[in-house]
C-alpha cells in the first residue's frame, strides 16, 4: 500500500513538473525564467550538499566552480577567442562553437579538478578555518576572471563574454521558440525541460551516492572524523572525492547558465552567490535531498516573487519614497530566513536520521 502511494505521488509530481512551464508560460515568460533559474540553483545546492551535507565540510567558495563551468562554455561556444587571437581566427574563422555534449563533460571535469586542488591543501582544516580558505578561493577565481583581460585578453575582464551560443539538442535550438501542433513553446520553456532532466539525473546520482559505501564514509567523517579514521576509512581520499564530486555539479550548472544567459561577467559570481547557495542547503535541511531542493527553490524564487509583489503594490510609493523597493525586498527575504531558522533550526525539511543520536542523548 505504501509503495502504491509513493508511486502515485511520484507520477503526480512528474505530471505537475511537466505541465508547470506551460501553466507559467500563460502568465508570462518571466515566471518560466524564474523556474529555470530555480532549477540551476537546485543543481548548485545538490553539489554543495555533497560537500557540506554529506561530508560536513563547510565550503563558502562554491560559486568558483559555477564560474569555471560558465567561462569554459563561454570561451568554447563564442567568437571571443577568434576575435582576440589572429592565429586562432585562422584555424577557426567563424569562432569556436563547440557542441554541448562536449562542453558539459569538460566543464564537469575541469571543475572537479579545481575542486580537488582546493581540497588538497585544506585536508587538515575544519570549521571556521576551512570556511575562510574556501571563501578566499572563491574570491580569487572571481578576481582572476575580472582581471584576465590583460596583458592577454582571455576572459574579457569586467566587460564579460557575450554572443555565447545557445544549446542545441538533437537538432533543436533551444534559443528559438518551437511550434508543436499549433502550440508555441518559448525558449525559456525548452530550457526548463533540459534543466529538469539534469536535475532529475543529479538527484538520482546524489541518492545513489548517499546510500553507497562512499556516502556512508562521508557521513562517518561528518559525525566524527577521528572515529572514522580509526575504523579504517581513508579520510583524505574521501574528502578529496567530496570536493571533486560537488564541484562537478557546479561546473555543469555554470555551463548551463552561460548558455541560458548568452552573456557572463564576473559580477554574476560574487561572494553573495556562495552565501545564498550555502543558505539554500542549511535552510532546506542539510544533508537531506528533498530539503535541499526545497530550500533552493524557495530562496531562488522568493526574491523574484517579492519583486513582482513590490511592483504590483508599488511599495516604494507606499513608503513615500523613503525606502527603495530593492532594499525592502532584501529586508523581507532576511526576515523570512530568520523566522524560518528560529522556528525550524534544523531546516524546513530535515533528514530524519541526521542528529538522531544527539536527540537521544538529550
Amino acid at each position: 500500500m505504501i509503495d502504491f502511494q509513493n508511486k502515485r505521488t511520484l507520477v503526480f509530481t512528474a505530471i505537475l513538473l511537466l505541465l508547470l512551464p506551460l501553466l507559467l508560460q500563460s502568465m508570462g515568460n518571466f515566471w518560466v525564467r524564474t523556474a529555470d533559474m530555480a532549477l540551476l540553483y537546485v543543481l548548485l545546492a545538490l553539489g554543495l550538499n555533497i560537500v557540506v551535507g554529506f561530508a560536513g565540510l563547510l565550503d563558502l567558495g562554491f560559486v568558483a566552480f559555477f564560474a569555471i563551468g560558465a567561462y569554459l562554455y563561454g570561451l568554447m561556444a563564442s567568437p571571443h577567442l577568434a576575435d582576440t587571437f589572429e592565429w586562432f581566427a585562422q584555424v577557426f574563422p567563424n569562432g569556436l562553437h563547440t557542441p554541448i555534449w562536449l562542453v558539459v563533460p569538460l566543464a564537469a571535469l575541469l571543475a572537479g579538478i579545481f575542486g580537488i586542488l582546493l581540497g588538497a591543501p585544506t585536508l587538515k582544516l575544519r570549521g571556521d578555518y576551512l570556511a575562510i580558505v574556501t571563501l578566499g578561493f572563491g574570491e580569487i577565481i572571481r578576481v582572476f576572471m575580472n582581471n584576465l583581460d590583460h596583458p592577454v585578453n582571455i576572459t574579457n575582464g569586467p566587460k564579460g563574454l557575450g554572443q555565447i551560443d545557445g544549446i542545441t539538442v538533437m537538432g533543436v535550438p533551444l534559443a528559438k521558440p518551437l511550434e508543436i501542433g499549433g502550440f508555441t513553446l518559448s525558449s525559456v520553456t525548452l530550457y526548463y525541460y533540459l534543466f529538469m532532466v539534469l536535475v532529475v539525473a543529479s538527484v538520482i546520482i546524489c541518492h545513489r551516492l548517499e546510500l553507497s559505501r562512499i556516502g556512508r564514509a562521508w557521513m562517518a567523517i561528518r559525525e566524527d572524523e577521528i572515529a572514522a579514521k580509526a575504523m579504517g576509512i581513508n579520510t583524505r581520499n574521501m574528502k578529496l572525492l567530496a570536493f571533486g564530486m560537488g564541484a562537478t555539479f557546479g561546473g555543469v550548472s555554470g555551463s548551463m547558465f552561460a548558455a541560458f544567459q548568452g552573456f557572463i561577467s564576473p559580477e554574476s559570481f560574487s561572494l553573495m552567490e556562495s552565501v545564498m547557495i550555502v543558505a539554500m542547503v542549511v535552510l532546506g535541511g542539510i544533508g537531506h535531498l528533498p530539503g535541499v531542493i526545497l530550500g533552493a527553490v524557495l530562496l531562488s524564487a522568493l526574491p523574484e516573487v517579492l519583486r513582482w509583489v513590490s511592483g504590483l503594490l508599488d511599495l516604494q510609493a507606499l513608503t513615500g519614497g523613503r525606502l527603495d523597493a530593492a532594499i525592502l525586498r532584501q529586508l523581507l527575504i532576511a526576515l523570512a530566513m530568520i523566522i524560518i531558522m528560529l522556528m525550524r533550526p534544523r531546516g524546513l525539511w530535515p533528514s530524519p536520521e541526521h542528529g538522531k543520536s544527539l536527540a537521544k542523548t538529550a
